[in-house]
């Protein structure tokens, strides 16, 4: 069942998404060379707890971390370890969630270390892009698939390939509501779009193959070529005029 959101649940998912906005700003200083991805998690889930938020991810279908941090060909869902160290050259995108007064807020972004590829920079330039297109899609009387297209066609006309094992979702009361919000499909397809809806809008997007695989722990998902992935993910608002972002530290479109 697709939920419409009181103002009142909105103001409350505001608050949470606005931490998930500022933890996702002070991650830029902490994705260095040498940091390992335990230390990001632990400071990240210092930060949330300081602002009077529980970390969304942690203990949810017994994942074990407050964040997920995922390196190179790791799509989504990598656990945070102490034996995994950032070095120059590597590609890391956090994903995190805030409960706030029983209300969510989730949003990704994928950051560089150091120096990094061409091919590197131009897949999360065209993923974060991908992110806005989708959101411009988003608006009371539009489909489900008119988000998905438009994330697929500008993704694909870029030279690179959409995640098709992953999908966006509503969110609200629960980390994950319906609808879900595939990176691919048809315009004019799926569940119609009405103000007061509100979704985590989440490109996922690989240089190479869009398969991928579970690795031996059963979350961290990586490409089936190992070929690098980027994930860019806010949740949003549906208004009468179009879609509003509400994880950002400030407030606005």
């Amino acid at each position: 069942m697709i939920r419409i959101k009181s103002s009142d649940e909105i103001e409350k998912m505001e608050y949470a998404c606005r931490v998930v906005a500022e933890a996702l700003e002070f991650s830029k200083e902490l994705v260095v060379p040498g940091t390992t991805t335990y230390e990001i998690d632990r400071k990240l889930e210092e930060f949330l707890i300081s602002k009077k938020v529980k970390p969304a991810f942690k203990g949810y279908s017994g994942y074990p971390a407050s964040t997920c941090i995922s390196l190179n060909e790791v799509v989504v869902h990598g656990i945070p370890s102490k034996r995994v160290v950032l070095k120059s050259g590597d590609v890391v995108s956090i994903d995190l969630g805030a409960v706030y007064e029983g209300y969510y807020g989730d949003a990704a972004k994928t950051y560089v270390v150091g120096q990094v590829s061409e091919e590197a920079l131009r897949l999360l330039k065209v993923t974060e892009k991908a992110l806005r297109i989708g959101i411009n899609a988003a608006r009371p009387g539009a489909r489900v698939g008119d988000i998905s297209h438009a994330i697929q066609e500008h993704v694909e006309r870029n030279g690179f390939n959409v995640i098709k094992d992953y999908v966006g979702h509503g969110i609200g009361r629960e980390l994950h509501e319906e609808p879900q919000i595939p990176n691919f499909g048809k315009p004019g397809t799926g569940p119609k779009l009405m103000a007061g809806m509100t979704l985590a809008i989440e490109p996922m997007v690989s240089a190479g193959d869009w398969r991928t695989v579970l690795t031996s722990d059963g979350w961290t998902a990586v490409t089936v070529d190992r070929s690098l992935a980027a994930h860019f993910e806010h949740t949003v608002v549906i208004t009468p005029e179009g879609a509003r972002i509400l994880t950002t530290c400030k407030g606005g479109n």
